[in-house]
């Protein structure tokens, strides 16, 4: 994938028993959530899944305002643990480093850090009252389970 280019479209569902929601309506805003539903949707141990059809409130540390996060998927396995998953880069999940120049860019990078920190505690604190389990997964994670990642 070429810098700041991004890949974005509709996800035709197989498996439609599988998918909890509206299975016509599954986007991806990335090649890497594509390759991620393709493998809920073929995954033998997987018994449910759907794409931003879960909603967690949750207060924004930069504005102290009440938002709503759509997560990225909810996996409900075989074995009978329920996944929240967020898919990021692994170096958006990393704190900005330090600079001596506040640049527009920089300033931004903190504002998205400050953003995912705030929506990913409300994330982990919702899944705990449910005895879910919440995890980001970048492109390591994905390898990880044997994803092939597009690009």
């Amino acid at each position: 994938m070429k810098k700041g280019q991004y890949y974005s479209g509709k996800y035709r569902v197989v498996n439609k028993s599988k998918y909890d929601g509206d299975y016509s309506a599954v986007s991806y805003r990335s090649l890497w959530e594509r390759q991620v539903f393709k493998w809920c949707d073929e995954n033998a141990d997987v018994v449910k899944w759907n794409s931003e059809e879960t909603i967690v409130p949750y207060r924004c540390k930069t504005d102290n305002k009440m938002h709503r996060y759509f997560v990225d998927l909810k996996i409900q396995f075989k074995n009978g643990n329920t996944y929240l998953i967020e898919i990021k880069p692994k170096k958006q999940t990393l704190a900005p480093k330090v600079k001596t120049r506040k640049t527009k860019a920089y300033i931004t990078e903190v504002l998205t850090y400050a953003k995912n920190i705030s929506k990913w505690s409300a994330a982990k604190e919702y899944c705990g009252d449910r005895g879910w389990y919440f995890e980001v997964w970048t492109e390591e994670t994905i390898q990880g389970l044997g994803i092939k990642l597009l690009t």
